[in-house]
């Protein structure tokens, strides 16, 4: 970017991916990297990641781990392990019941077996799962809000 912006770099380069974005740029390959702006801008990493954050609290990217930085679709927003918690309900699965596999988790909420990973072992160390070694999960408890019900 040339020259100092009275209204801040970072502003003009969430404006740009703003425009980007409009135009459907982005669709299916992702934003570039924050390597690849801090080129094409001239900036900091800084600067870059405070207009991604725009952009994030905007609801029109949101990072997907493993993956990079995505456009938003529009789907759900909410940690995956609520998600997941939800599916207990969703699917009347009962203590004992075997809980999707990671491969299942993956397809499903579109993430990466990372995020799943992390958040099955959350679930785990919450007593909400159990993992069987060569069998897969299974519900161990059931959630407060699925006992209510």
């Amino acid at each position: 970017m040339p020259g100092a912006s009275p209204r801040g770099t970072y502003l003009l380069i969430a404006d740009d991916l703003r425009k980007e974005i409009k135009k459907g740029s982005f669709h299916g390959t992702g934003l570039p990297s924050e390597a690849a702006l801090m080129r094409e801008h001239g900036v900091a990493r800084t600067t870059v990641r405070r207009a991604l954050e725009i952009l994030e609290k905007e609801g029109l990217i949101h990072s997907a781990p493993g993956v990079g930085r995505l456009v938003s679709d529009g789907s759900e927003r909410r940690p995956l392990t609520d998600r997941m918690i939800d599916l207990i309900a969703e699917r009347h699965l009962a203590v004992g019941d075997s809980f999707p596999s990671e491969a299942q988790l993956c397809d499903e909420f579109s993430v990466s077996r990372t995020a799943v990973r992390s958040a099955l072992a959350t679930l785990e160390g919450h007593g909400l799962l159990e993992a069987v070694h060569g069998k897969g999960r299974f519900v161990r408890a059931l959630p407060p809000s699925t006992i209510d019900s």
